[in-house]
């Protein structure tokens, strides 16, 4: 068949698909009068028109991610729920990978992403991502309402979920919810193709597609002894929802401006978080929320089946809903609303405003505007699923987030033309399933034994492990046999689906089964130092590793997606030069004496509580924070800082508070929001970073502060700015930080209240350490 026919036949099938497939409204001749098909209207408008056309019985009916169909106003059914996390999912009802596109690409999973600590690859994969989603929509395999991204604080290294999350810090955190929901929906940065020009109007922009931050709020247990996430109540102090729990959904609600909000299933306070009026009124009123509301699924049914807040199933519908749940994941809202309104626990003016909400975003999503293909994304299809330009993109993502945890005597990289052969060890090594939780059909992907042999002919393979639970060491024998007769081995441990993933937490932070027993066994009986290669999203206590020199190398790879084996043979074979850095705490297994449940940030030594986190943990450690190698070296260098800043000219206090607030230790603080302007206390961090080595890299600059002397509450240090900078062998580059003192220098009270120390800070970024003394 030639090229041109081939092509033309294509299209042909994709325009007939895309027409067939696709519902809209307001399609002429009978239903496209209605005012609320009227482009020319305001937003707010064609909502309240559309509201006071529905029967109470049809209202009712949108309130689920399937809404149902309005036949007489020429409404099609919706579905408001597909998955984006790092790709298109098929764990939504909204995706299907049964038309003409068979697959799309299948990005690294967000741990691994964030450990890149590169904002322009967020923004980047989430402009991709969103093409890939539009295309689908446009042959009527996708909606354009999409459930993510997850942006809990990674809290507990035990949570399932952390490898769907962007780690432990919330500044981090937050950076990437940013990022994403404004690539996702249309307003990432510039240079990203198939960007569209946005008008504003009355009710917010319009969107090419709507993202929603997941899961809120203090949402990081699966299942951990007799607690599990359906009826978990999250005993949270206003301290630690202020400077750790909240600050994500607020960054991905004020600067990213998200249009979908998801309440999760536990409680908060003893208050199920789907009916916590405080908690979601908090986003519309606080911080000017103006999208809707999507309960996790079935999470309005949990409100009354498992946490038995209310004494009815009425009376847990009007409670989400009254506390601002828009729409009920599941059809509990459906069989149960309307006997709460019969009941007068509902009010039609309840249905309506949460009807506006819904109704708002599907309008700014243009599905009132006429056909679809005539809108500016009409043109996608298939042809921009899967494209080389993404792929080339994931594979990139995968090389900048891997992490080179140990290189004992530059055992890395290695030579390909030195390697004669090479055995891989380990039940993930052959496998091409290296995605992570909320992954679709992947595009074309790769094992690492297949990344391998485009440097080694000379393979050998055995997986030790029958899984990855690693029960029996039966499988043992072949291993060791093939790692005696190899030059070098690389052996693949860690976890996969069946440690981690939702409605799944982890008891031990050890490896699996006998895996250890065959990481020692095999390094034992090899010529050379073994490459160990850690897979899985949770921090992993491999201290007998990093001591043993019979380990020359340790490299976590997390979820590398379907690039990964790609990615780490460039990496092993020194054609990428890692520079992925940690973005959570690996604790050791001693850790998992801690009870799951307490929720509490800060250490407690008085009950042996250790804290969370890099910034309240006070325990050992296997690799910190922000930890991560590199096959060169880097100095760093302070060019420019301030030694002092006055207050005096910036406060202005507020009649009910002294101005000063002494503490018994001496040191004295103020209320950030007695800080008139803010703005003028901002100064500028200069760093220039030297690449001392033979090697071109890229070096992840992370800037933190901390205080001089504790204070009750403060933290240990706090990341206040980080940058991703490439730098040439031998060669320098300098990097600037904004530094804002009353957000980077403070912490919350008690009482949830930031409050900025009088005193030394010091600014610390690699072995520079330097002191800003803000006097009064």
């Amino acid at each position: 068949m030639s090229t041109l026919l081939f092509f033309t036949i294509h299209l042909l099938l994709y325009l007939i698909t895309s027409s067939s497939s696709l519902d809209h409204p307001c399609r002429p001749p009978h239903h496209n009068s209605y005012p609320f098909c009227n482009t020319s209207l305001p937003i707010k408008t064609r909502a309240q028109t559309l509201i006071s056309l529905l029967t109470v019985d049809e209202k009712i009916q949108q309130l689920s991610n399937n809404a149902s169909a309005v036949s007489r106003l020429g409404i099609p059914p919706y579905q408001w729920w597909s998955e984006s996390l790092h790709g298109i999912a098929t764990n939504g009802p909204g995706i299907s990978f049964s038309g003409a596109v068979k697959s799309a690409t299948s990005f690294p999973q967000v741990i691994l992403t964030a450990a890149a600590f590169n904002r322009s690859l967020w923004a980047a994969i989430a402009s991709a991502v969103a093409v890939e989603a539009m295309a689908m929509y446009n042959v009527g395999q996708s909606g354009l309402t999409f459930w993510a991204p997850n942006i809990n604080v990674f809290r507990d290294p035990r949570w399932g979920r952390g490898q769907e999350t962007p780690g432990e810090d919330p500044m981090v955190v937050s950076a990437y919810g940013v990022e994403y929901v404004r690539g996702f929906q249309g307003r990432g940065r510039k240079g990203v193709s198939r960007r569209r020009v946005l008008r504003d109007d009355d009710n917010g922009d319009e969107l090419m597609l709507s993202a929603c931050c997941k899961h809120f709020a203090a949402y990081d247990l699966e299942k951990w002894g007799q607690f599990t996430r359906y009826n978990f109540n999250a005993v949270v102090t206003d301290q630690d929802m202020a400077d750790t729990y909240e600050p994500p959904f607020r960054s991905c609600i004020e600067q990213g401006n998200a249009s979908c909000l998801m309440c999760s299933y536990n409680s908060v306070n003893g208050i199920p978080a789907c009916a916590n009026r405080d908690l979601l009124q908090k986003a519309r009123t606080d911080w000017n929320f103006r999208g809707y509301i999507t309960s996790d699924c079935d999470a309005v049914a949990t409100i009354y089946e498992d946490q038995k807040y209310t004494n009815s199933q009425e009376d847990a519908v009007a409670a989400a809903l009254k506390a601002g749940t828009d729409i009920n994941c599941g059809t509990y809202m459906l069989r149960h609303m309307k006997s709460a309104f019969e009941k007068g626990k509902v009010l039609e003016e309840d249905i309506d405003r949460a009807l506006f909400n819904l109704f708002s975003i599907q309008l700014r999503l243009g599905l009132f505007d006429g056909k679809p293909r005539r809108n500016q994304f009409g043109e996608l299809g298939p042809q921009d699923v899967c494209t080389s330009e993404h792929r080339k993109l994931a594979l990139e993502a995968a090389k900048q987030g891997i992490v080179l945890l140990k290189n004992e005597h530059k055992f890395l990289p290695l030579n390909k033309h030195d390697v004669s052969s090479l055995a891989i060890i380990g039940p993930l090594a052959n496998s091409i399933d290296l995605g992570g939780g909320y992954t679709g059909v992947p595009c074309n992907p790769t094992s690492i034994i297949e990344g391998v042999k485009e440097y080694v002919n000379n393979i050998y393979h055995a997986a030790g492990c029958q899984d990855v639970p690693c029960n029996s060491s039966n499988h043992f024998a072949e291993a060791i046999s093939i790692a005696k007769q190899a030059e070098y081995v690389i052996i693949v441990a860690g976890l996969d689906l069946s440690q981690e993933t939702e409605d799944h937490d982890r008891y031990s932070l050890l490896l699996p089964g006998y895996q250890t027993s065959l990481v020692k066994a095999v390094a034992e009986v090899s010529k050379k130092p073994v490459i160990l290669v850690l897979t899985g999203g949770g921090p992993l206590d491999v201290s007998f590793a990093v001591g043993d020199q019979s380990i020359g190398s340790i490299l976590w790879i997390g979820y590398p997606g379907e690039t990964g084996g790609r990615a780490l043979s460039e990496i092993i074979f020194g054609h990428y030069n890692p520079g992925g850095k940690l973005p959570v705490t690996w604790y050791p297994e001693s850790f998992t004496n801690v009870p799951m449940t307490d929720m509490n940030m800060r250490a407690d030594p008085s009950r042996n509580y250790p804290g969370r986190t890099y910034r309240f943990y006070i325990g050992d450690r296997i690799f910190g924070f922000g930890h991560g190698l590199s096959y060169t070296s880097f100095t760093y260098k302070l060019l420019s800082a301030p030694k002092k800043l006055t207050l005096l000219e910036a406060i202005k206090a507020r009649p009910q508070r002294n101005m000063l607030h002494n503490r018994s230790n001496g040191l004295d603080y103020i209320y950030v929001d007695e800080v008139h302007y803010c703005s003028s206390l901002r100064f500028n961090v200069q760093i220039s970073v030297t690449n001392d080595g033979e090697i071109d890299g890229s070096e992840v600059v992370l800037l933190f502060s901390r205080t001089s002397k504790k204070i009750e509450g403060s933290l240990e240090k706090q990341l206040i700015g980080f940058e991703r900078v490439e730098i040439l062998s031998y060669e320098s580059v300098e990097t600037s930080f904004v530094v804002d003192p009353c957000e980077h220098f403070s912490f919350a009270d008690v009482h949830g209240s930031r409050i900025l120390p009088i005193g030394d800070h010091i600014i610390i970024s690699e072995d520079i350490e330097h002191i800003v003394s803000i006097e009064m």
